[in-house]
């Protein structure tokens, strides 16, 4: 429609229907950062699609790094969307729903400021609530793995004696996600080939970082 052919609804279309496959693929329409969920920060954020957040990135955070380390390649015990159904009928989902909004806030805040220790914070909390969630659902399910719990172990430990700002996050399932700025990248490939590979499946890790966003292919 003629709407499209405003770039910016275009995007908003795109991952409004990008959504509908993946909810890691809507916030993936934009380069660098994006917002999916509706926020009282952004009059303009949205359940239904992502918006992009790269102005409300500090500068710090522009460069960001996510090494995941691989502790598993096994399909997961339950899919993302079956995860989602459980948690319609969860007991705790209101007051999930009113804490996600509030930590979204805080968390915007900490991206804005530059704030590494407040952003970690509450990465690390998302993560766990996320799991916590999963593990008092009905039927309930266990994700993370033994060497999970010791990846995270290792991460808290190093961080506390090192003072570096370098914290986990995970996904639903077994598997670590390291977040760090990109100006401590060789102090913590180091951490990882030296105390962090011996927990993952086959020694394997990626080393990944924000990207620039989905490139136009012209296929004549």
């Amino acid at each position: 429609s003629s709407d499209l052919e405003d770039k910016d609804e275009f995007f908003r279309k795109a991952s409004f229907v990008a959504r509908m496959g993946s909810g890691s693929a809507c916030r993936s329409i934009y380069p660098k950062a994006a917002i999916w969920g509706e926020s009282i920060d952004y009059e303009e954020s949205s359940d239904f699609y992502a918006i992009p957040a790269k102005l409300a990135l500090h500068e710090k955070f522009r460069r960001f790094r996510d090494d995941i380390l691989i502790v598993s390649k096994e399909a997961k015990s339950i899919s993302s969307s079956d995860g989602h159904k459980i948690m319609s009928n969860h007991v705790f989902r209101e007051p999930r729903i009113s804490q996600a909004k509030k930590r979204l806030h805080f968390l915007l805040k900490a991206l804005k400021e530059g704030n590494y220790n407040r952003f970690g914070e509450i990465v690390e909390k998302e993560a766990l609530t996320l799991h916590g969630m999963m593990m008092t659902s009905t039927p309930a399910y266990i994700l993370m793995e033994p060497n999970t719990i010791k990846i995270i172990q290792e991460i808290q430990n190093f961080r506390n004696m090192t003072g570096l700002p370098v914290y986990f996050s995970l996904d639903a399932g077994p598997n670590v996600h390291m977040l760090y700025p990109a100006s401590i990248e060789d102090k913590v490939h180091a951490f990882v080939e030296n105390d962090l590979v011996k927990y993952c499946k086959n020694g394997e890790y990626i080393k990944d970082y924000l990207g620039s966003g989905p490139m136009e292919l012209d296929f004549h």
